[in-house]
């Protein structure tokens, strides 16, 4: 697909097609992308945690406000701060941005690829967190479900990009 054409198609993908696994060297190349994501200080602060087994993608769906369609989801990847103390120049936590710039390319990456995504923000975190075994002292950032989407939604409606973009000042 043409770069220009993954942004234009990518859609938040809620129904995936049950039980279709996504073939290793395409989960590769979605990992390998966030591997190659931007961070701050180019410090990696991250660990992914890529769930397959289907009992682990229900106990996480009831853990995600009972949202079960995140089960059918081919895999759910799950996105870990590991240097959650560091902040930016700006003194913004690192961390939030880190992974949300590896997950945008894990979607891409996936969308390019004829899969769907949808980033899960809404979780139990400590319980998911003692779920997937992940230590205390490392923040779970969120989840990314990835499979072959079962419907593709109609694009939403987005502000006009005068809305949402000024020149060298802020403006209204």
């Amino acid at each position: 697909m043409e770069f220009y054409d993954v942004i234009l198609k990518r859609r938040s993908i809620r129904a995936y097609k049950k039980e279709m696994k996504i073939p290793d060297e395409i989960l590769n190349r979605i990992l390998e992308s966030a591997r190659l994501a931007p961070s701050a200080n180019n410090l990696q602060p991250w660990k992914f945690i890529v769930i397959k087994d289907a009992e682990i993608k229900k106990e996480v769906a009831k853990l995600c406000k009972g949202r079960m369609w995140i089960a059918d989801a081919g895999v759910v990847i799950a996105g870990v701060a590991t240097q959650p103390d560091y902040r930016m120049g700006s003194g913004q936590e690192a961390f939030r941005i880190d992974i949300a710039t590896a997950f945008a390319q894990m979607t891409l990456t996936a969308n390019n690829e004829s899969l769907g995504c949808c980033w899960i923000g809404s979780f139990s975190a400590d319980e998911c967190k003692k779920l997937l075994g992940i230590p205390q002292q490392f923040p779970l950032v969120g989840f990314l479900t990835v499979g072959y989407p079962d419907e593709i939604p109609s694009p939403k409606e987005r502000k006009r990009i005068e809305e949402i973009v000024c020149y060298d000042k802020w403006s209204e």
